[in-house]
């Protein structure tokens, strides 16, 4: 099996899914605090708190360490002159390949925490689907942007 895609994304990006995962889990314990209340004014069971608790620190560190650190050591991406290579996922390692000759056109996208931390997210749209390359630095977005729509033309008018 020919080895991967060699880019990773930057390692801003961490700290962008880390934040995004405690707000996620901060949404939890908004929940499991109400849970709690109704609970304690209808004098529930006691294991109910206790297996809330448990299930708010799990997904915590779930979704605040330890899968934004899985996720991107496993997220590469490489732009060759006839196709786009990526590679994801924490359990199921996934690799797509997209054909330049395939790509119609190519967006960059900066949530609200991509922009604090001066990231930007590139997705490459064909007629069927859409890929996105996460995280990448703001000038580094820009120029593989415009490299990846460059490519397509040329791509474009081989044909």
């Amino acid at each position: 099996m020919e080895s991967g895609p060699k880019k990773q994304i930057s390692t801003k990006a961490l700290k962008v899914w880390r934040i995004s995962g405690m707000i996620k889990s901060g949404v939890f314990w908004v929940l499991a605090a109400f849970a709690l209340f109704i609970i304690r004014i209808f004098n529930g069971s006691l294991w109910i708190p206790i297996l809330l608790v448990v299930i708010g620190i799990t997904l915590t560190y779930l979704l605040s360490f330890l899968l934004p650190s899985l996720r991107w050591k496993r997220w590469r991406y490489e732009v060759k002159e006839e196709e786009i290579e990526l590679q994801r996922g924490i359990f199921i390692k996934t690799r797509t390949l997209i054909p330049m000759i395939r790509v119609q056109h190519v967006d960059t996208v900066q949530g609200p925490l991509l922009r604090k931390y001066l990231l930007a997210s590139v997705i490459v749209n064909t007629a069927a689907t859409s890929h996105e390359i996460p995280a990448l630095e703001e000038s580094e977005a820009e120029e593989l942007r415009h490299f990846i729509s460059s490519l397509a033309r040329v791509a474009d008018e081989d044909v």
